[in-house]
């Protein structure tokens, strides 16, 4: 199970960058929480992806100055990184579609 979860580590940090720009450890937490903490990425998962696909051209990090504590790096996503979630959320809804119905717990595909 850890090679699924792995393999959608970038549909989900590039889904949460589209709705706002968030910092590397605000992203771990938010995924955690919504997952209700199935998805717990650590540092050495969740950076060297963010390095990459800034790298990608996906998303875009900026430093920021905050009050308290250090400086923090937001990352925003990109429209080529909208395009490539687009692309990859539809990948993972027929794979998990397929899956279930094999599973024989087949569900209404998800409107789009």
């Amino acid at each position: 199970m850890t090679d699924l979860r792995g393999g959608s580590t970038q549909v989900l940090v590039l889904s949460l960058l589209a709705e706002e720009p968030m910092y590397g450890y605000q992203i771990a937490k938010e995924l955690e929480r919504r997952s209700e903490g199935y998805f717990d990425f650590k540092e050495g998962t969740l950076y060297p992806l963010l390095h990459r696909i800034e790298k990608e051209g996906l998303v875009r990090g900026e430093w920021q100055v905050v009050e308290k504590g250090p400086s923090r790096k937001y990352y925003s996503i990109t429209p080529e990184g909208r395009k490539v979630l687009e692309k990859s959320a539809a990948e993972w809804t027929t794979f998990s579609q397929r899956l279930l119905k094999i599973l024989g717990q087949e569900t209404e595909p998800a409107s789009t």
